[in-house]
């Protein structure tokens, strides 16, 4: 199928297309460098660390954190979540989480209690997908070690109030990790206002960068509460038989992305050329204009805020008559709309918003590069099979 006729709205997933320059980044150093950063005193390899450098500057900045050793280049979400939670979680502690997590946050934990009898508590969410501060307050214990949060959920994109899961977990003298996968990019993050402990987030996602590509914020003095997830090559330290403690490289080893963190640097460059209030204002209004829509046409169930300054750019829908599965398919072969059905690897949230005998929702989801075109396009869709 040519790619120049679909309409892509899987952009929760990753985003397409990406920035020109994200392209020609990825392709100049596959073609033109190929050096290992870190691994050699030749040209390549220095140009390679320039890339892997500006990559972690450039996140910094988008996050105003401290100094760019604060950012740990991994490959995903998954990775940095995996590395802060099976890093700062040992035998005896508690933590406590959300019914609105991804997998990434739950099957992490689900393995660390079975290793480990590391407990675990939920904490529901409202109809809307929305955290009560007072819910996640009640439900720490002495033991309780960190609390691990998702900043937009990825099925009904509701956005939590940051200041309220780090004062909450403070308070109680525990960490707090977010999941920043569905909103960094796309919201205002800066952990200088808001002194998030960890923060992880992919690049591949509102930061439109390449797959294969994430980082671990870390606050400065929480390294030291980190066990490192992998050992290995660092380029550095190479004599000692241990691992390096100090950040970044605590949580590095082996070889990065080279090719990805290039894109991904590309990407950041692009992006500086917004404000990310303006690239939320645009998701704001693509999200606008296709709830109304929808909400026009008989049978359709939107889940979520009802106002979409408290959603990143997710709608979720159901069909009344249409599995969401089938309705997906259709949508792809009959209009060419690339969606997706299911439970997002997110199962815990379904019942709580109501779409847990459905088999989850359709899920459309924008980006920088979506346009009216786009979302008119899905409605006419929607309603032809309504």
């Amino acid at each position: 199928m040519s790619t120049s006729k679909r309409v892509y709205l899987d952009n929760a997933a990753t985003t397409w297309p990406k920035p020109e320059a994200v392209y020609d980044a990825v392709g100049d150093y596959m073609r033109n460098l190929g050096g290992a950063a870190g691994r050699g005193a030749h040209d390549a390899a220095g140009q390679a660390n320039q890339l892997i450098d500006l990559c972690r500057v450039r996140l910094s900045q988008l996050l105003e954190a401290e100094s760019a050793e604060r950012i740990a280049l991994l490959f995903s979400a998954t990775d940095a979540l995996n590395t802060a939670l099976h890093g700062a979680i040992h035998a005896g502690d508690h933590v406590v989480t959300t019914a609105i997590e991804h997998n990434s946050v739950l099957r992490p934990l689900a393995e660390l209690a079975v290793r480990h009898g590391v407990e675990s508590t939920v904490v529901p969410c409202d109809a809307e997908g929305r955290i009560d501060p007072s819910a996640l307050k009640e439900a720490l214990r002495p033991a309780t070690r960190l609390v691990v949060c998702s900043h937009a959920s990825n099925v009904v994109g509701t956005k939590q109030r940051l200041s309220d899961i780090v004062d909450v977990a403070h308070d109680a003298g525990a960490m707090v990790l977010i999941d920043a996968a569905q909103s960094v990019g796309q919201v205002p993050i800066s952990v200088r206002d808001v002194p998030v402990d960890l923060l992880a987030a992919s690049g591949h996602k509102s930061l439109l960068g390449p797959l294969g590509t994430g980082f671990l914020y870390v606050r400065p003095g929480m390294e030291d509460r980190l066990q490192s997830l992998r050992q290995g090559g660092t380029g550095t330290d190479s004599s000692s038989s241990r691992h390096p403690e100090r950040m970044p490289e605590k949580l590095e080893a082996g070889n990065h992305n080279v090719p990805g963190l290039a894109g991904l640097a590309a990407a950041l460059d692009y992006l500086q050329q917004y404000d990310i209030a303006q690239v939320a204002r645009h998701h704001q209004s693509l999200m606008q204009d296709l709830r109304e829509k929808l909400l026009a046409i008989p049978g359709v169930t939107i889940y979520g805020p009802s106002r979409v300054e408290d959603c990143v750019g997710v709608v979720s829908i159901n069909v009344t008559g249409w599995d969401c599965h089938e309705l997906a398919s259709v949508l792809q072969t009959a209009f060419q709309i690339q969606a997706r059905a299911g439970l997002h690897c997110a199962p815990r949230i379904h019942p709580y918003i109501g779409s847990d005998k459905d088999g989850g929702t359709l899920r459309i989801s924008v980006g920088v590069f979506t346009t009216r075109d786009d979302i008119d396009t899905a409605v006419h869709a929607i309603r032809s099979v309504a």
